[in-house]
Formats: C-alpha cells, structure tokens, sequence
C-alpha cells in the first residue's frame, strides 16, 4: 500500500469512492467538488497498484484547529486497517494542532467504535457526534 498527497488529479476515482458509499451530496456538482478538494489543507491518499482506494480529507489552520472532513475508504478494502493508517499518520502529522476533530453519525455504530478505539472522545448533539483528541 502506499500513502502519498493528492489532489484533484484523482477525481474520478474519488467520486467512485463516493458512490460506492453513497456520500451522494458531493456528485452533485463537479465544481463545488473540485473546489472543496483545491481548498482542503490535507488530503492523503491509500493507493493500491497506483489506484486511489481511499483518503482522508482535513479542513483547519494548522495551528488552532484541524477537521477531518472525510475519511472514507472503498469497499472491498474496508477493514484491512487502511482508515486506521490513514487516520493515525494525519494525526501524527499535525500532532501540534490544539483541536483535531471530526463529525459523525449518531447512530452509526461502526465509525463510533472505530474513533472510541482510536482514544478519541465523544461529544454527542442530538444525531450527530463529535470526536476531539
């Protein structure tokens, strides 16, 4: 596997990972995606064979704040440790910020255990929670 930066070059195999997911809100439109990726601050890349199978996305200032926006890997190479790498070396990497969070579902009972094992903490609003380390 190899883990490396990249950008909106990749655009195709991130909207297939979208919808492989059913994140269906960011196929609506190309130039709102393609904005979003050309603004995010990070975005690190698993690539198996040079193909993109899954990312983390951060928004922030790297100081203050870091948002982890997506994290998301396909679906035949979920649960081979492929978020949890991706997860630890963006936090590795911005170890110094003072808020690293990110937003999940409620009542999405995977992703809450996957981030609770990770040693995050939970803040939880009515159907969303939060995640700070």
């Amino acid at each position: 596997m190899d883990y490396r930066n990249f950008g909106i070059e990749e655009i195709e195999d991130i909207k297939r990972i979208y919808a492989d997911e059913s994140w269906l809100a960011y196929l609506r439109d190309d130039e709102k995606l393609t904005n979003a990726f050309n603004n995010s601050l990070y975005i690190l890349g698993a690539f198996e064979e040079g193909k993109l199978i899954g990312f983390i996305r951060c928004v922030g200032d790297t100081e203050h704040v870091m948002v982890v926006q997506d994290l998301i890997v396909d679906k035949k190479h979920q649960r081979m440790g492929i978020g949890s790498e991706l997860l630890d070396r963006t936090i590795k990497e911005y170890h110094h910020v003072r808020l690293f969070m990110l937003l999940t579902d409620a009542n999405d009972e995977r992703d809450n255990l996957f981030y609770q094992a990770k040693g995050m903490k939970a803040v939880i609003h009515k159907n969303m929670v939060a995640y700070m380390r």
